[in-house]
């Protein structure tokens, strides 16, 4: 038999609603696979119509792993689900099955396949203070030129504008002396320590994935999203937890429940956040030379689940190192 230099392990991504959850699934029948769930509100107990989380049918079906394994109120950084998932995966490949890696948080799976290392320093909340007071006292302008001094690559693709963008490249050379736009040169070559073949699906006709969206959640909400976000406000969660508080498809519709809006208008602002994080997942994920790519549609309308498996599964007999 073949042997490996790195252990294999397969990773499905792509925009929110398109389709990866039941493609993993089917893989993972298919190919004696275990699903690790790379998703960063799956991980929270009780948040689960909002976070779409696999139901528990297809749970019996394959074992799911990193879903249910924090309160809430935690604030679980990216380096905790890495460290998670090392075991996780080690304790799936020790059993001879194969890792799947499931779900829309890029930074994590582009963080485990590096082994870890961040994509970007984190955030300096002095240096941020410093520069946006600056910022104040001295314009846009004035802040686009200092980056224009010691990162001019990240300044010509930045509009002086966009301060927040300005200042975190700002902030990532003051904390490391390395430019922003070295960090992302490392970060797209960055080899992975796995023999991982990353499946994306995505839409070229972007009013499909849209539809499938808005279908999305009319489910969640016939399923009770908003009786558990009322119960999740009812618990103080949202007033403990920054990262619950942000998440999609409960913040849309705390509003609603504080009498602040209607339902119409709280489901409307849902669906239309929910469509540009989508958008914000593709162009992530488009950026990394890693992922090898699947049309989850023809152009006119969504291929037949079968159809989307039987593509992924004619890449990976072409990938020498999975099947």
């Amino acid at each position: 038999m073949e042997q490996y230099s790195k252990p294999r392990l397969l990773s499905v991504v792509g925009p929110t609603a398109g389709g990866k959850s039941a493609l993993a699934l089917e893989l993972a029948l298919r190919l004696g696979g275990e699903i690790v769930s790379c998703d960063s509100m799956q991980i929270y107990r009780g948040m689960d119509i909002g976070t779409a989380k696999p139901t528990a049918e297809e749970r019996t079906r394959v074992p799911h792993h990193l879903i249910d394994i924090a309160e809430p109120e935690r604030e679980y950084s990216v380096m905790d689900w890495v460290s998670a998932a090392n075991e996780t995966v080690e304790d799936i490949l020790s059993r001879g099955k194969l890792p799947i890696l499931c779900g829309g948080t890029g930074l994590y799976l582009d963080a485990f396949l590096r082994g870890g290392e961040p994509e970007t320093p984190g955030a300096d909340p002095a240096v941020r203070a410093e520069l946006q007071q600056l910022a104040e006292e001295r314009g846009a302008e004035y802040i686009h030129g200092q980056l224009q001094l010691v990162d001019p690559v990240s300044a010509a693709a930045t509009h002086p504008n966009n301060l927040r963008r300005v200042i975190r490249a700002l902030e990532i050379y003051r904390a490391t002396g390395i430019p922003k736009s070295e960090w992302d040169r490392r970060s797209n070559e960055a080899p992975s320590r796995y023999d991982a073949t990353v499946l994306g699906l995505r839409y070229t006709n972007r009013e499909i994935l849209y539809q499938r969206i808005d279908q999305r959640v009319d489910i969640m909400l016939a399923e009770g999203l908003i009786d558990e976000t009322r119960r999740l406000m009812e618990r103080g969660v949202f007033e403990r937890s920054r990262t619950a508080a942000a998440a999609i498809g409960y913040k849309e519709l705390l509003p609603y429940l504080q009498g602040i809006c209607s339902l119409e208008e709280a489901v409307e602002q849902l669906k239309t956040v929910t469509r540009r994080y989508a958008k914000r997942q593709m162009t992530w994920f488009t950026a990394k030379n890693y992922v090898c790519w699947i049309a989850a549609d023809d152009g006119k309308q969504g291929r037949k689940s079968e159809e989307i498996v039987n593509m992924s599964l004619e890449l990976l007999a072409s990938q020498k190192n999975m099947i």
